[in-house]
């Protein structure tokens, strides 16, 4: 629960310290109701990822990479998806292209923050050296 916390967290944090600056540096509302729709578009798959993804390592940690890699493609294709929708057929998001940069740089953040929140929970694996047994 700490994690999607944080997650949630990082998200609103994206959202104030790039949207606050694009809408005064020229955006306009516009800016913020791109960068807040994007970003809502990138956490709530994120958060689902997070909380499986969480519950799937607990149980075989091995799995981290496969994991990762699945949950964003997965990921990848619902966002780009809702995004496209959204760019079609929604007319403040259709007046400017700006909401697919949006969109692009949400998923990037989200995405590194979310590996992030996932990796920092993993336990540290030793090296070991030859002929050195673990106790």
């Amino acid at each position: 629960m700490k994690r999607v916390l944080s997650l949630i967290v990082a998200g609103l944090l994206f959202w104030v310290l790039a949207g606050l600056p694009a809408r005064h540096l020229g955006g306009g509302d516009l800016a913020l109701i791109h960068a807040g729709t994007a970003e809502l578009l990138c956490l709530a798959p994120a958060v689902i990822t997070l909380v499986w993804a969480t519950r799937l390592l607990a149980r075989d940690p091995q799995q981290t990479p496969i994991l990762v890699l699945g949950a964003t493609g997965i990921r990848l294709f619902g966002v780009l998806l809702a995004a496209l929708v959204l760019y079609l057929r929604v007319p403040p998001f259709r007046e400017q292209a700006a909401f697919l940069f949006w969109v692009l740089g949400a998923y990037l953040y989200t995405l590194a923050v979310e590996i992030a929140l996932l990796l920092s929970g993993q336990p540290r694996s030793r090296p070991t050296t030859p002929g050195t047994k673990d106790a």
